[in-house]
């Protein structure tokens, strides 16, 4: 289960730019993922993007739960808010609930030299303001050298690897995609902090469709729907 737990952090940890693209999502209102372990659904990953003028805010919730002989082993709550100004990230809020332990990080900008100011319940400090911190919609996340953790603002660095061109079949719908593998570029971690993740993007518009990696149980992030 600690295992789990580890993996789970990593997949959440990943991803945002202090400059992002997010352009690329205009027409974007609202995104949800279904989440499977061993090709069993567990829960969901919402986004609603809420645009006020040239204010951006992306509100997301994940809620998921394993069970075994219908017993919960372990339960997973979180809620996040990032948010834009023209384009430019301007602060991000999470917290997190993961059975009965607590996690949290805040993210702003040092208005004096742009960097990114942390306040998380695992890391505290500045970052560099090329870092990205948040989820997987924003397909910029293949451009950073590290990623800030969206729960407990811990840095990742990591090495993105563009693995070719896919058709992707969801339900009854096939994605033309951009295959890229994530992994942490510190050798020397344990092989349960380690981030190995495969993430496919729509090659037209860049809509995130899936997620994939393998660690106590095969995890598929799959897109269910969006607007």
């Amino acid at each position: 289960m600690k295992k789990i737990i580890l993996l789970i952090i990593i997949l959440f940890s990943s991803n945002f730019h202090a400059i992002s693209h997010v352009q690329h999502y205009q027409n974007i209102n609202y995104l949800e993922y279904e989440l499977f372990r061993n090709n069993q659904s567990i829960g969901y990953h919402k986004y609603d993007f809420i645009r006020n003028g040239e204010n951006l805010s992306i509100i997301s919730e994940v809620n998921f739960k394993i069970t075994k002989l219908g017993v919960d082993l372990y339960k997973y709550f979180a809620k996040s808010e990032e948010n834009y100004k023209k384009g430019i990230f301007n602060s991000y809020t999470s917290e997190t609930k993961q059975n009965k332990k607590d996690r949290y990080v805040n993210i702003n900008v040092d208005t004096a030299d742009k960097s990114l100011i942390i306040d998380g319940s695992s890391y505290k400090g500045k970052a560099d303001k090329e870092f990205i911190v948040g989820t997987w919609w924003n397909h910029e996340i293949v451009n950073a050298k590290a990623q800030i953790s969206g729960i407990s603002g811990r840095i990742i660095e990591q090495t993105v690897t563009f693995i070719g061109k896919e058709e992707v079949k969801i339900g009854n719908k096939t994605y033309k995609t951009l295959h890229f593998n994530f992994k942490s570029s510190d050798e020397t971690l344990p092989d349960s902090k380690k981030l190995n993740t495969d993430i496919w993007y729509d090659e037209d518009t860049y809509l995130w469709v899936k997620a994939a990696f393998e660690k106590t149980g095969y995890w598929e992030y799959r897109l269910k729907t969006y607007k």
